[in-house]
């Protein structure tokens, strides 16, 4: 099922997420409606929070990406793949500027300084342990939903001059004046 996406201004989208602790039903159906929600909004990650939800979890599928990481030489594992309970483990010292958007604030895209390269461990949707190395843009993709899952998202890490221009449309996002073509839910307190 498609849910909708939170828009910013929601709180959900500020809050740290819950360790998943258990397997359950509801779980996978979660996971399951994220991927949905991803493609069907034409994204290449999703975070719980971004959809109404506090589990620590989010979903990514590179794959529409494909031709730009193997000129990069990067290799990815079977896509979509859920990650949960991430912990990154290595941030590289080298960091790469990119332009970067969010299904949670539509129609804004900023340069964004990220690491270039991370080691992340994670559970998978089984609940397995699992181990990856990821670089350029994959490693952005996962940064940018990793840090949904801690209340953070892309407009934190731009300057603060950046941030002022923003000003009037966020505010104008969180009041509501937003459209997409994917369903959206609107702040609420």
């Amino acid at each position: 099922m498609i849910l909708p996406v939170y828009v910013y201004g929601a709180p959900i989208l500020r809050r740290k997420t819950d360790v998943v602790e258990t397997d359950t039903a509801e779980l996978q159906k979660l996971i399951d409606d994220m991927i949905q929600t991803m493609h069907g909004a034409d994204g290449i990650g999703l975070a719980a929070p971004q959809v109404g939800r506090s589990e620590m979890v989010f979903v990514v599928d590179v794959s529409p990406l494909e031709d730009e990481l193997a000129a990069e030489g990067i290799i990815v594992p079977d896509q979509p793949m859920a990650l949960i309970n991430p912990e990154i483990l290595y941030e590289s010292p080298e960091t790469d500027e990119f332009e970067e958007g969010c299904l949670s604030i539509p129609d804004i895209r900023e340069m964004v300084a990220r690491t270039v390269s991370i080691r992340v461990r994670y559970l998978d949707r089984n609940l397995e342990q699992k181990e990856i190395e990821a670089s350029g843009l994959f490693a952005r993709v996962i940064l940018h939903e990793y840090d949904h899952l801690h209340g953070i998202l892309f407009t934190d890490r731009i300057s603060s001059f950046r941030k002022r221009l923003l000003r009037r449309r966020l505010r104008e996002m969180a009041a509501g004046n937003v459209d997409a073509d994917y369903p959206l839910a609107v702040a609420t307190a």
